[in-house]
């Protein structure tokens, strides 16, 4: 026999490698998990006539030859599986898009670093001419569509569209694919959002903010993934986590969203058990106080490899600036033949004022004379070469700034321009 798996608490990538999977290999089962997302359950009230499931328990372990494994590499996401582990004469084939390895040695795979591993299904559709209906477009779409974020998570690849386009070539309808993906958000999920908010509070780790959230609730609750990406941006952090305990379970189920590249939640949550990608992740923890998973959170986020780009990785240095008794038309000549759009002001090595092409909107023709300490800003922002690009950007954003001076034990160091974040963000080579 071969079966087709793929994680617990499926979402509609998992879902839609399930039944991709059973287009490449046509006689094996699909097991779908006990535990699927609430969108997903909806989906397949109506439609699960159409898709030919099965359940573990009527699976014969003992009789498989050939595994699977879809949206997954490590066992502890599978359920029920776990007894395959040490079978020698088990054939494993896995389709994933997780960057990390796991612990299944595949005999074959295809794992590549792609937004969707729903993506690499429709590849190998396209490779080898397989057909599908309409209805199966549209639920490969989903898989592609959620996973990415709509396409804009940062993990989010050129392969990934081109997997969309031709999916919207077969077909699929982005009327059904609205209303599926449309998140669970009513009155139930409203108050937990409130008491989120209520006791919202941020810490700074590895130059990041960070919020995590504690909560008990008495049974299962859809939609949790959809209010801690809320909260997230409610609160303005690059990172959320929300731990919400069952009381009925004594289960923990603990859902993460990131803002930025830096912050992997994914990886973050295979080092407790569960998985997912950069910019989503979650993991379900049994019998652990949720005060410990914050301990446990907090923890795995300072060592997390993927360390943040820091400002003295792309700051300028060293440092030119002018004295504040220069005069605004020696200015102007230095910033046309440099190239700057701004200096900073320095007396004796002591910072003192930012000069920027705007303040020469201020200049009279009779005041080009003038020292440029008369038109200079004097409340100037700075940061430390410790502190991350994301926020730089956030000073540089807020107060419409150009550039901050990197200042180190009173002294000026370095300059970080929006020219420099830009070029971090888009990955540009300078000229």
């Amino acid at each position: 026999m071969q079966v087709i798996a793929t994680h617990k608490n499926a979402d509609f990538d998992a879902l839609a490698s399930l039944v991709g999977a059973s287009l490449l290999y046509p006689v094996a089962k699909q097991i779908l998990p006990t535990s699927v997302n609430q969108n997903v359950r909806s989906f397949l009230s109506i439609h699960k006539d159409i898709f030919d499931f099965h359940p573990l328990k009527e699976i014969n372990l003992d009789i498989i030859y050939r595994l699977i494994v879809v949206d997954a590499n490590r066992w502890n996401r599978l359920e029920g599986f776990r007894s395959l582990m040490t079978r020698a004469d088990i054939e494993v084939h896995v389709w994933d898009h997780h960057p990390e390895i796991g612990d299944i040695t595949p005999t074959w795979s295809r794992q590549d670093a792609v937004g969707a591993a729903t993506t690499l299904l429709v590849e190998a559709f396209q490779e080898k001419a397989i057909a599908f209906s309409p209805i199966h477009a549209t639920l490969f779409l989903a898989g592609v569509y959620e996973d990415t974020g709509h396409l804009t998570f940062p993990s989010t690849t050129a392969r990934d569209l081109r997997a969309a386009a031709y999916l919207l070539e077969k077909q699929a309808d982005l009327k059904v694919i609205q209303a599926i993906l449309r998140p669970t958000y009513g009155p139930q999920q409203k108050e937990i959002l409130f008491r989120m908010l209520a006791d919202a509070k941020r810490i700074k780790l590895n130059g990041y903010r960070i919020s995590v959230s504690r909560m008990e609730l008495d049974g299962h609750t859809p939609g949790l993934a959809e209010v801690v990406s809320m909260y997230r941006n409610i609160v303005n952090v690059d990172v959320a986590f929300g731990i919400f305990r069952d009381i009925r379970s004594d289960r923990c189920t603990v859902i993460g969203r990131s803002g930025i590249d830096s912050v992997d939640v994914g990886a973050v949550m295979r080092i407790l058990g569960g998985g997912g990608h950069s910019a989503a992740g979650s993991a379900i923890i049994k019998s652990v106080p949720p005060e410990g998973i914050e301990v446990w959170l907090t923890e795995a986020i300072k060592d997390h490899r993927q360390l943040p780009v820091q400002i003295s990785d792309l700051m300028s240095f060293p440092v030119k600036s002018v004295l504040p008794g220069a005069t605004m038309k020696e200015v102007a000549a230095i910033l046309d033949r440099e190239g700057y759009s701004g200096m900073p002001v320095m007396e004796e090595e002591r910072l003192v004022g930012i000069i920027s092409r705007r303040d020469f909107n201020k200049v009279k023709p009779r005041q080009w004379q003038m020292p440029v300490k008369a038109f200079m800003s004097r409340d100037v922002m700075t940061v430390t070469p410790m502190h991350s690009v994301a926020e730089a950007m956030r000073i540089l954003v807020k107060h419409d700034i150009g550039r901050l001076p990197v200042v180190q034990d009173d002294r000026v160091i370095g300059i970080i321009s929006r020219s420099d974040a830009m070029i971090y963000y888009y990955d540009l080579i300078p000229e």
